[in-house]
């Protein structure tokens, strides 16, 4: 039967489960506790949102003036990066429908765009003048995490979505996919379709201007599952720009640029138009996410060499699945934000209701929330799913 999901789109219901990274390493020696709920997003029957057990400590922030009674909503403001990207959609529209399961009054916010520090620290005091208990945050960058430490400071929950704050001070926790993850299996793919071939890499990370975990996870994950080394573990763009990948059958590399993107489709474009006049001969793209990867082969179409070129990308969205399906993205690695924000809303709703607190992924300081694979050209000892698993369960 037909549903209009949280952002309009139509479709056929789908059941959606833990993915296969949830299950296998997200959830495993957690305090947190699969439960088979099923939650319902406008028609579709969302499996994958997990139950928070206790960590057996309070929060480090103390807990808001607001009232804290089983009965009283608790009061949340999401804020994302902007919101025009339908990862930012999928968490904004999402969240709206799901807060009331958990007893939430939802504020949305976001940046004007990706990277806009001053739009975010803005609606962090708004939060903070307005008495809120928790916010849920995708920082934009280094300064947003200082306005971030305020708020804990000020007794709010503060929980990170999606990019780990460079200071893991300034959140209680934060829920996000593995970033470096997502980046070394869409690298080990790129690595294994050379077959030995020289590869010639453009590298359109979001941006190149400041430190973001974002991409600094995926940057160095995608180089490291290709098989090349890379130098300062905190910043990207300082590796050897030749040398020999190890990756598949191995071969020889150079990189051709760092360009930013700003994670948007006119920034690939621009990005890659830039690479291509430094080096017209590119056979690799790595892109920090799909809307990039769209600009990129917008670029690589106009130079005529769109079909001769292995794109990758993190994401995972719908739009960015049918790209796969297309061939245009060859493989991305499928990211669950709908599922960062039902976590963070239970996690706050919790620690104000009762002073229970999540804990992070075993061997990591972060709750992993899952990452897939997704490419119809899998290679062996590589798990992935193709891109008709990839559509039951994206978003966007």
């Amino acid at each position: 039967m037909p549903y209009f999901d949280a952002i309009g789109r139509m479709g056929s219901a789908k059941s959606l489960d833990f993915p296969p990274r949830v299950r296998k390493k997200g959830m495993k020696g957690n305090k947190m506790k699969a439960s088979r709920r099923s939650y319902r997003l406008a028609g579709i029957s969302l499996l994958a949102v997990a139950s928070l057990v206790l960590a057996g400590c309070s929060s480090d922030s103390d807990t808001s003036s607001a009232d804290t009674s089983s009965d009283a909503p608790v009061q949340v403001t999401l804020i994302t990066k902007d919101s025009t990207n339908p990862f930012f959609v999928t968490m904004q529209e999402g969240g709206k429908v799901e807060a009331e399961k958990y007893g939430v009054d939802l504020t949305i916010a976001s940046g004007k765009k990706d990277g806009d520090e001053d739009g975010q620290i803005q609606a962090i005091e708004q939060a903070i003048a307005r008495g809120d208990q928790g916010i849920l945050i995708l920082p934009n960058g280094p300064t947003v995490e200082n306005a971030m430490a305020k708020a804990r400071e000020a007794g709010l929950y503060v929980i990170a979505l999606d990019t780990p704050p460079a200071d893991s001070n300034t959140v209680d926790i934060t829920f996000a996919t593995d970033n470096r993850e997502a980046g070394t299996l869409i690298g080990t793919w790129a690595a294994a379709q050379l077959d030995g071939k020289p590869a010639v890499i453009a590298l359109l990370d979001a941006f190149t201007d400041k430190v973001i975990s974002v991409d600094i996870g995926r940057d160095q994950g995608f180089l490291e599952g290709m098989g090349i080394d890379v130098a300062d573990g905190q910043k990207t763009g300082d590796e050897a720009e030749t040398g020999t990948y190890s990756g598949g059958k191995g071969g020889d590399y150079t990189i051709v640029c760092n360009e930013a993107s700003e994670g948007n489709e006119d920034g690939g474009r621009t990005g890659m138009e830039t690479c291509l006049t430094k080096n017209p001969d590119i056979n690799v793209v790595y892109t920090i996410n799909e809307p990039a990867a769209v600009g990129a082969n917008a670029a690589l179409t106009a130079a005529g060499i769109a079909d001769s070129v292995i794109m990758v990308s993190v994401d995972g969205g719908c739009a960015g699945v049918q790209n796969v399906k297309d061939g245009i993205i060859g493989a991305t690695s499928q990211q669950y934000p709908l599922l960062m924000v039902t976590l963070g809303m239970e996690a706050i709703a919790n620690i104000v209701r009762t002073g229970e607190t999540p804990s992070a992924s075993d061997g990591l300081d972060f709750f992993n929330t899952g990452v897939a694979l997704v490419t119809d050209k899998p290679v062996d000892g590589l798990e992935s799913i193709d891109t008709t698993e990839a559509t039951a369960i994206c978003w966007g």
